[in-house]
């Protein structure tokens, strides 16, 4: 009985620890998807502000004229 107990006791020792594991690395790669989506966005805004701007200032340049 006592044995038993002890692997009993020993499994939720285990579940415990492998849960808290788990429950950190998602937060982890939650917080890294977040900081690549808010890149993402600021580059492609960036490069869409540039686009617009440049097309604002005269479009394309041509070389020779």
């Amino acid at each position: 009985m006592g044995k038993m107990l002890g692997w009993l006791a020993l499994w939720i020792v285990a579940i415990l620890v492998v849960g808290v594991i788990v429950v950190k690395l998602l937060k982890l790669v939650a917080g890294m998807l977040l900081y690549i989506v808010v890149g993402g966005l600021v580059v492609g805004g960036g490069y869409y502000l540039y686009r617009k701007a440049r097309r604002a200032v005269g479009g394309r340049r041509q070389i020779g004229r």
